[in-house]
């Protein structure tokens, strides 16, 4: 039997996924972004990622046809960012946390990667876009992701897992 939206919507937050700020500027050069959970890497050779975007959020059109974009790896202390930028309605470049990458594209200074794309491909999926980016540049820190799991934000308490069958 297929599962309603919010059946679908909880089982997938069953899965622990990193947390990432999603940046870009419209033809004006002003910044959008949103928070996006669905990340991930799709190729090497090239660099590539791919992140998804509701084609009812309010920067879908921008997303839609802008040519370059950044994805910041958020840590946990940016999980209030993570919320404003999820945040509808809200001013989200207002608080001036962003500066820009050699290409201008507005990303979150201290986050645990940045990386610096060009739109690779763009593809409708469902009411989504699938944003494929190819990687220009990457800038990697030390620490810890901000980890979305069960309809909250997370540290991820770093370690192995010393049981296999735990």
């Amino acid at each position: 039997m297929t599962p309603t939206a919010p059946e679908f919507r909880t089982a997938l937050a069953r899965f622990p996924s990193g947390v990432t700020a999603v940046t870009t500027l419209d033809r004006e050069g002003r910044p959008y972004g949103f928070t996006a959970s669905s990340f991930c890497s799709v190729s090497l050779d090239p660099p590539l990622v791919l992140v998804c975007l509701a084609r009812t959020a309010e920067s879908y059109p921008v997303f839609a046809g802008c040519d370059r974009f950044g994805v910041s790896v958020l840590r946990p202390r940016h999980r209030e960012l993570a919320r404003l930028l999820a945040t509808r309605g809200a001013d989200k470049f207002g608080g001036g946390w962003a500066v820009p990458t050699a290409s201008g594209i507005p990303v979150v200074p201290d986050a645990l990667c940045v990386l610096d794309c060009t739109v690779h491909d763009r593809y409708t999926a469902g009411d989504h876009i699938i944003l494929i980016g190819e990687v220009r540049t990457a800038r990697v820190g030390p620490g810890e992701p901000l980890v979305s799991y069960g309809h909250a934000l997370h540290r991820l308490h770093a370690g192995p897992v010393s049981d296999p069958d735990g």
